[in-house]
């Protein structure tokens, strides 16, 4: 019989001791103009581990995937948010999400879309009003699917790329 993702996977926030793991997964899922440099992984896991939910595959340990990202009242999204901490605000109604990473390995089961989903879950929880996010073109589709809304190109050009800005009622 073959498990669910919940059976196979801890969906839960990130632990200090997982920063190395995050920062290594960013550099294998991410070209290096796109990727969060490691300073700035270091201090969202250190001021928002509540706004970085990993899935740690039961088996072996390892972080499988992760969705993290900061809180704000800012309803668009800028490129500020993914090196500047300090406009994270724990109370804010959004968030800002800057970045689903999934190891290759894990790719093509559903896990992306079940932690965008338990974020959700978890955001609600918590009374957020927006989920934000920028994604290339290829992946709107896949983030329509997660029922995300396109609003068209975003005034991001993060790592020299054109980028979607795509949002999410909670």
């Amino acid at each position: 019989m073959e498990l669910t993702l919940t059976q196979k996977y801890e969906f839960r926030d990130i632990r200090p001791e997982e920063t190395e793991e995050a920062i290594e997964i960013e550099q294998i899922c991410f070209p290096p103009n796109e990727a969060c440099l490691p300073k700035s992984m270091r201090e969202r896991i250190e001021k928002a581990p509540e706004l970085f939910l990993v899935a740690i595959d039961r088996e072996n340990g390892k972080i499988a995937g992760f969705l993290n990202g900061i809180a704000t009242d800012e309803p668009l999204f800028r490129d500020e948010f993914f090196t500047d901490i300090t406009l994270h605000d724990a109370n804010g109604k959004n968030v800002m999400l800057l970045g689903l990473d999934v190891r290759p390995e894990y790719r093509r089961q559903g896990l992306a879309r079940e932690i965008v989903n338990q974020y959700l879950s978890r955001q609600k929880e918590k009374g957020r009003a927006l989920l934000v996010l920028t994604c290339l073109d290829e992946k709107v589709a896949m983030y329509e699917k997660f029922g995300f809304k396109d609003l068209g190109y975003a005034n991001s050009t993060w790592g020299g790329e054109a980028w979607h800005e795509m949002t999410h009622e909670v």
